[in-house]
């Protein structure tokens, strides 16, 4: 009388509806357990590793599994249903072996696509600023003209690798501690495509691209900064075997403003302003990135100060919304005075105490700053 075969969940010791992952590290554990180069000479071991195994294959295909769950070991008269495999039942090692592209024995289908590219540019402050087009010569691999990226002369086309029947994989059997484990590989012929040229292009030999050089005319987007890039779609390198173009990435090289610095969408320009025009007050032209501006400097201004000029900073990249210019207020103190000066800074200070404490504690030019950034 046949034994009656165990419930393959309670084999592996795991409950209905567990993960495939979960599956395979109950597999592995009592494979490594039960194993006969662990266990010489123990046929209860031996026979263990068996029920392992064929419970194993059954579960980690997801049809079998199915059929399991809704007939249980009587699925395994039906047809199609397929017995104990160590290929099927070793497919946990791929991911050792190399068998990460493998689905059903066959390599990943359908054209490759190009790899992706990366340019710097430089740029100058106004461009980052306002946006700017600039034309740019691109080198890179592009479809062959002549075979269309097939590879082939005119009048001829690839055939079937006959090493892998076009598959793009080859398939080794190798030795482990658990026996034999099937190794999956792309083909060292094809390279994993599946096709080879007999008569290759001589334009390109055999390759499907050759090296080029394009020129583009590309967008700068207003408001750019060194940390952003800029994809432009469709303009990488060409696939192989005329599988889709990659994409350009455009990264940023910002010449520095004479006068000015960039904070986020701010602008930030440090104004000299003599004694005289702190303690009496003016009117101050400014450079900035839309052109010259009058500023009012108010009288009694301190050092330190910031002075904003609304809606002529950076624009936002997405939304458009400028920033501000911050004018910091520099109070220069001359470094050499004549007689006729030192004199009349002389009598300033005999009527303000030269010695005299400020009336007040001045706020220092961090917090000024902090408040203009705030707005």
């Amino acid at each position: 009388m046949a034994t009656q075969k165990r419930d393959y969940y309670e084999v592996l010791g795991v409950v209905r509806g567990c993960s495939a992952e979960d599956l395979k590290k109950a597999y592995r554990k009592l494979a490594m357990q039960y194993h006969p180069d662990r266990n010489q000479g123990d046929k209860a071991a031996e026979e263990r590793f068996k029920e392992i195994g064929e419970a194993y294959s059954v579960l980690s295909d997801p049809d079998k599994r199915q059929r399991y769950d809704s007939f249980g070991h009587a699925a395994e008269q039906m047809p199609d249903f397929g017995g104990f495999s160590f290929d099927s039942a070793f497919d946990l090692f791929d991911m050792f072996f190399g068998g990460g592209q493998r689905r059903g024995g066959r390599s990943r289908t359908g054209p490759q696509r190009g790899s992706d590219l990366r340019m710097n540019l430089e740029i100058s402050f106004e461009d980052a600023v306002h946006g700017a087009s600039r034309t740019i010569e691109v080198p890179r691999a592009d479809t062959c003209a002549e075979c269309g990226g097939s590879g082939s002369e005119p009048g001829h086309s690839a055939v079937t690798c006959p090493q892998c029947s076009g598959s793009g994989q080859v398939r080794r059997a190798v030795q482990s501690i658990f026996g034999q484990v099937v190794n999956v590989t792309a083909c060292p012929k094809c390279h994993g495509e599946g096709r080879v040229v007999d008569h290759p292009c001589a334009h390109c030999r055999g390759q499907g691209r050759v090296e080029s050089r394009k020129t583009l005319e590309v967008q700068i987007p207003a408001g750019v900064d060194e940390d952003m890039q800029v994809r432009v779609a469709g303009e990488g390198e060409a696939g192989p075997r005329g599988g889709p173009s990659g994409d350009l990435y455009l990264a940023f090289r910002i010449k520095p403003h004479a006068h000015l610095e960039r904070r986020g969408v701010d602008v930030i320009y440090e104004l000299p302003v003599t004694i005289p025009q702190a303690v009496l007050g003016d009117r101050i032209t400014v450079p900035t990135v839309d052109g010259e501006h009058v500023v009012e400097l108010p009288a009694g201004t301190q050092h330190g100060k910031v002075i904003k000029i609304q809606g002529i900073g950076v624009p936002h990249v997405r939304t458009g919304r400028r920033g501000d210019q911050l004018c910091v207020v520099q109070v220069v103190v001359p470094a050499h005075l004549d007689s006729k000066q030192r004199k009349l800074y002389e009598e300033i200070a005999s009527l303000g105490g030269r010695d005299g404490k400020p009336a007040e504690v001045r706020r220092g030019f961090f917090e000024n700053l902090r408040d203009a950034l705030r707005g």
